[in-house]
């Protein structure tokens, strides 16, 4: 039997999304002079395009059929990230100067989001394979060995780590899938050495993707601008000891991120009276939506639907340590890795705690090939519940 409080769970975060879709929407169908139902009926069809994706891949065999469509997504995903900066305005159009999408007449697809799922059932499938078993042999490598091991990997992870910061600008989903490698690897086996190196190379890339892009030192000191002022306010007498970094205005977006919670208060303004939709946060159905739901359903209403996304990750593991296959164990491991890292970067980004990285909200935030990519990972988990063992 399928795993039915984690595909209730899901639901119900689906049905969440395509609601604030709409309540959050409601500047965002002005400027753009669309009807006011647009987001609502695009994130309502993903919606429902991804709920029969999850139930009908939850009834598969996980032994035979989920393993051709994880295997697939990896490379048909990988591919069309390939080919997005090669393929003409009319099918990758740029925005901000990064091609992200594919427009497939109404529809535009971000191949990221299922290589995201498809890369997680890779891993899993490959490390089951080559690493797995040797561990539970209770064989003991050198750290030679074990990197010698896990090279391939981290050097196929280095090219894609190019495609998606480099050709897509998109930092943010590189830190969810570096995290995401990182556990995988130590769940797999690999010694705390190797964990230790490979966050050591991941550190050396990251800053220097940073140190690269103009666009990316902005966005840093525009972080460091705000805990430099909030270090200020909490610690007066530690004020002068803080490095300082002077802007031209204070970051607009985090700080009416910050005034949206601060609005919200405990239990909100009440769904659709949000203030701070309406011009102040940009499109703040995407990568805001947790401001948004803070400001109208308060801090109360946000820990629910977090608590939600704990449930469906606590699940998630649930199925891991009940599982023998070592595929399984690591697939749902590997999916539950992808929600947790997502949720935080966001909900640390748009707190003000870390820079921004403009990283979608799992099932919350608008966006059809997240919720349809997410429900395909769910659906795949849901198959490999049936081989858990139960009680």
């Amino acid at each position: 039997m399928i795993d039915r409080p984690l595909f209730l769970a899901a639901l119900t975060l689906i049905v969440i999304g395509i609601v604030f879709s709409y309540s959050l929407s409601a500047y965002t169908v002005l400027l753009f002079n669309t009807s006011p139902t647009h987001f609502l009926v695009r994130q309502l069809g993903a919606g429902m395009i991804g709920i029969i994706l999850m139930w009908s891949i939850a009834r598969m065999d996980p032994d035979r059929g989920v393993k051709w469509l994880g295997l697939t997504i990896f490379v048909l995903s990988l591919l069309m990230m390939i080919a997005i900066p090669f393929l003409p305005e009319s099918m990758a159009h740029a925005v901000g100067g990064a091609k992200r999408w594919i427009r497939l007449g109404p529809v535009s697809i971000a191949p990221v989001e299922f290589f995201k799922v498809g890369f997680v059932y890779f891993l899993a499938w490959s490390f089951s394979r080559k690493i797995a078993p040797k561990h539970m042999g209770g064989k003991r490598y050198t750290l030679k060995e074990e990197v010698r091991m896990l090279l391939p990997y981290i050097i196929f992870f280095a090219m894609a780590m190019l495609i998606i910061a480099v050709f897509q600008n998109d930092l943010g989903q590189v830190l969810v899938l570096a995290g995401t490698l990182l556990f995988m690897m130590v769940l797999a086996g690999s010694s705390f050495r190797v964990f230790g190196l490979v966050v050591l190379l991941a550190l050396m890339g990251f800053v220097g993707f940073i140190v690269t892009s103009p666009h990316r030192i902005e966005r840093f000191k525009g972080w460091w601008f705000l805990l430099q002022n909030a270090v200020a306010k909490a610690f007066p007498q530690w004020a002068h000891t803080v490095p300082k970094v002077n802007l031209a205005e204070e970051p607009y977006q985090v700080a009416n991120s910050l005034h949206a919670i601060h609005h919200g208060g405990l239990f909100g303004v009440g769904l659709g009276n949000g203030v701070l939709k309406l011009g102040f946060l940009s499109e703040v159905h995407t990568d805001f939506v947790l401001a948004g739901m803070a400001e109208e359903i308060g801090a109360v209403g946000v820990m629910a639907v977090t608590g939600l996304l704990i449930f469906v990750i606590f699940r998630l593991m649930k199925i891991a340590g009940r599982v023998e296959n070592p595929l399984y164990y690591l697939f749902c491991a590997g999916m539950a890795m992808i929600i947790g890292f997502a949720f935080l970067i966001n909900a640390l980004g748009i707190s003000g705690v870390i820079p921004l990285k403009g990283i979608a909200v799992p099932f919350l935030s608008y966006g059809g090939s997240q919720v349809v990519a997410l429900s395909i990972g769910i659906g795949i988990a849901l198959s490999m519940s049936k081989r858990a063992k139960m009680g």
